[in-house]
This record gives C-alpha cells, structure tokens and sequence, in this order.
C-alpha cells in the first residue's frame, strides 16, 4: 500500500477499534444494569437485540447510498449517529428509551461497518485480504476487549462509561474527515429496491457459505455479552469476574487475529474456518462443564477466543474469494445481515435459556451452533457453489 492508502486503512481500523469499544461496553454494562434493577433475563436479551434490529432495518438502505455519495460519507454519517445516541443514554434510564438509542446506534454502527468493511476489501489486495481484514477484527476486538473493563464504573457513577464512550467515538469521528472519499470500482448504478433484492440473489449463489461464519459469532458475540453476564450473577460470579472473563475471550481473539489471517492467506480461507470452527465447538463444551472453576473458566474463554476470534474477519475474506467484484458491496451488506441475524438470537435466545433451562450449560448453546456450522462449511465445497452459477 503506498503512503495514502495506509494512512487511510489506519485511520478506518481505529474508528472501528472505538466503535468496537462502544458495542463492547454497552452489551454486558445494560445486562447488568437492568440485572440489579430486577428485570428479568428475558426482557434483558429483548433489549439487547434492538442493536441488530436497527443493523437489520437498514441493511436493505445501505447499497444504494455507497454507490451514490462514496465511502466516506456513509462511514461520517454513521458515527455522528452513534455519538449522539451515546451521549442521551443518561438521560433517562428507560426500558423503551434506551431500546430505541440500542436501535440509533444499531443503524450507526452497521452504516459504519459497512463502509469500512467494503473500503478495506476494495483495496486490499487478494495476497494481503486475510491480512488487512484480521487486522480490521484485530482493532475491533481491541476495542471491544476494552469495553467490559467500564462496567465497574458503574459503582462511582452510572453515566460515567456512557460519557467516557461518547468522547472517545467524538475524537475518532474527527478524523474522518481528513480521509479523501471514494467509490466502489465498479460504476453500475442500482435504480430501484428491487435491484438491491436481485443484486442478494445473485451474491447468495455465489457465497452463501460464507455468510454462515458470521451468523455463528454474531450470535456468539451477543450472547456472550449479552446473556452471559446474567447467568453468570446467578451462578455466584461478581460484576468485576464478569468483566475479567469477558476480557479474557476478547484478549484471546486479539493474540491470534492478525496470525490466523496471515494463515488463511497461506492455506487457505476455508481449511482454516474448518479448523476454528472445530475448535470452537470443542471450547465452548469444555466450558460447560468446568464453570463451577472460575480459573477453568477463564481459561477456556481465553482459548475459545484465540480459536474463534477471527471467525466474522475470516468469513468476510472468505466470501471476498467466492464473490465477482462487482458484487463485494452486496457480499459485505450479507455478511453484516448474517452476523445480524446471530446477534439478534443470541441474547433473545440465551434469556429464555437461562430463564427456562437453568440445569444445562450456558455454553452448550454456543458449541452447538459451532458444531452445525463446522459440519456445514466442511461439506460444502467452492466447486458445489461455482456450479450452481455456471
């Protein structure tokens, strides 16, 4: 990459770094706030999943706008949303309000995503794609590894973390301005809705494999904040064990974003989401039964995060390999609508779990999702995929 374009790639992956704080600090910050304002866990997953009904309600919108205004305006617009949500959550503490700035920054969030996710495919090259987009999930996972660490804030003032987010997604937002905006290389322009729809159809038959990685962590991702915090209040843990544990997972996926990318370049995409996703499945399980250990299970978050961290980063390489150019844009949108999808379930599904099935395992969810989806990704080969478009 010459001087322009690193220092743009640098400037996106530290916007997604701050976003990915934002969503880190929120998930297991508002489980535990309703938690000990009595709420039950169900309710609680309800409110999580406001984030990806707003990624889901704005997913079919983006495509077009992309095309049209460029990268860099839909990345600025995106953060200005998620900065003003941010800063009225203190506002009024609201079961209904605080689901409608979940949803704001939900459209925020997933404006922002999309526009960097793109970007980054756009140009990075095939030899340097796992590299780039590990480093992307590597910034967001820094990020979202920092977030838990305020939720203890909450015990010397309960709008503290919410300000200290609002400032850092600001200072960030900022930058964005000394980025010179661009267009996706291809100069079709979609006339109607309908086109967005047909455009789907065809990057469905063309990768559908692969949206299925970030559907697995996005339910992954939300759960684990989402739910977990709340089952883990009543297995006995405290709210600073719960922000360690979570910490460790996000840690884990750190240590081994950026070389699992370099070696899905070298092997390839799949054979290594085959041997993530295995992995993940066999974490998660052993999870379940040594929860009665914290140190146990720390251990086995931290591993699970180092197996399963680079799963959405991977997924997107994967399905940039799978995909004509022309349509990455649409292949990023899928992939945010797929991770959208897991997010959606994941807190909604935990809470009725935790709530109605308190004798199994938390985790048995979670690697048994895993297991589906290795079983899916190991049987479905490109050559099966290719044929159905040729």
């Amino acid at each position: 990459m010459n001087t322009q374009s690193s220092y743009r790639f640098w400037i996106l992956v530290s916007i997604v770094a701050i976003s990915g704080f934002s969503q880190g600090m929120l998930l297991p910050l508002i489980a535990i706030i309703f938690e000990n304002n009595g709420l039950s866990s169900s309710l609680n997953g309800l409110n999580a999943t406001a984030l990806y009904i707003g990624i889901l309600l704005a997913s079919p919108f983006m495509e077009q706008p992309l095309r049209r205004f460029g990268y860099k305006p839909i990345i600025i617009l995106g953060g200005l949303l998620v900065v003003i949500s941010l800063a009225l959550f203190p506002l009024w503490k609201s079961f209904w309000f605080w689901f409608i700035l979940r949803l704001l920054i939900g459209i925020g969030d997933h404006s922002l995503h999309f526009g960097t996710q793109t970007w980054i495919t756009s140009f990075s090259p095939e030899n340097r794609r796992g590299r780039n987009l590990s480093l992307y999930g590597l910034f967001f996972g820094i990020g979202f590894a920092a977030g838990p660490l305020m939720t203890p804030l909450i015990n010397i003032h309960e709008a503290l973390p919410f300000i200290i987010s609002t400032v850092l997604c600001l200072v960030g937002w900022v930058f964005l301005f000394s980025l010179k905006n661009e267009f996706p290389e291809e100069d079709i322009r979609l006339n109607s809705f309908f086109d967005t729809l047909k455009r789907f159809s065809q990057a469905w038959k063309y990768a559908w494999v692969s949206f299925l990685p970030p559907l697995c962590y996005g339910f992954l991702e939300s759960s684990l904040n989402g739910s977990f915090p709340v089952y883990a209040l009543r297995i006995g843990l405290n709210v600073n064990s719960v922000s360690i544990l979570l910490a460790a997972f996000a840690i884990g996926a750190i240590v081994f974003q950026l070389p699992l990318g370099i070696l899905s370049d070298k092997f390839g995409r799949r054979n290594i989401l085959i041997l993530i996703l295995f992995l993940g499945f066999i974490s998660f399980t052993t999870a379940s039964f040594v929860e009665e250990s914290y140190v146990g299970l720390l251990l086995c978050l931290f591993m699970a995060g180092m197996f399963v961290g680079s799963t959405f980063s991977l997924g997107i390489s994967y399905m940039a390999d799978l995909m004509p150019k022309n349509l990455l844009p649409t292949g990023n949108l899928l992939c945010g609508i797929f991770f959208s999808f897991g997010s959606l379930a994941g807190p909604f599904i935990g809470g009725l779990f935790i709530q109605f099935f308190a004798e199994i395992s938390f985790f048995q969810i979670i690697s048994t999702l895993f297991f589906i989806i290795f079983l899916i990704v190991l049987f479905v080969r490109e050559k099966s995929l290719v044929s159905v478009n040729h």
